[in-house]
């Protein structure tokens, strides 16, 4: 999480780090296509994942500064200030939710969903240059935690899940 977190700008971490808060604390987590030009995707879900871990671990135990600091080592220290700040500003929210996740056990839930339509470019495949591709991030609820989805679908996947979705909806509401 280190190394990955040290690459974003200084100035965009604390912004970086009230949304990975929001997701422990249950509302949207950050999205992938406002830090894609950071990191690629197998490197978002670890950076995620990673601080997620972190803010738990942290904002569960009553540390003390420099032991929050000495696990942020290898950090630049602007943002060491800046988790740290973010960090003891909404501890006690943490910790809240947190408590309320342990209470809370139900099954997975579509929170959220967003979508965004590209273009990909390709100089090695010039017959698929005009192939739109559909972005869709999805915010499921797993036992009371809010986890982030991304799938990325051409035209055939896409129709593809429009029917599952719509075969789904019928068994549904055979069910009610």
């Amino acid at each position: 999480m280190v190394v990955l977190l040290n690459r974003l700008p200084a100035e965009d971490c604390p912004k970086f780090v009230h949304k990975v808060i929001d997701g422990v604390c249950g509302r949207a987590l950050p999205r992938f296509r406002d830090y894609g030009a950071v990191w690629t995707l197998t490197e978002w879900m670890e950076i995620l994942e990673g601080t997620t871990s972190f803010l738990k671990r942290a904002g569960g135990k009553h540390l003390s500064d420099e032991e929050i600091l000495q696990l942020l080592d290898g950090l630049g220290l602007p943002h060491q200030e800046a988790v740290l700040k973010s960090l003891k500003g909404r501890k006690e929210e943490l910790r809240q939710a947190m408590v309320e996740k342990t209470n809370d056990v139900s099954s997975a839930q579509l929170q959220d969903f967003d979508w965004q339509l590209k273009l990909p470019l390709s100089s090695d495949k010039i017959a698929f240059l005009q192939t739109p591709l559909l972005n869709l991030d999805l915010d499921v609820r797993e036992n009371g935690i809010l986890k982030p989805v991304s799938i990325e679908m051409n035209k055939e996947e896409l129709q593809n899940l429009i029917h599952s979705l719509e075969a789904a909806n019928k068994v549904v509401l055979q069910l009610k």
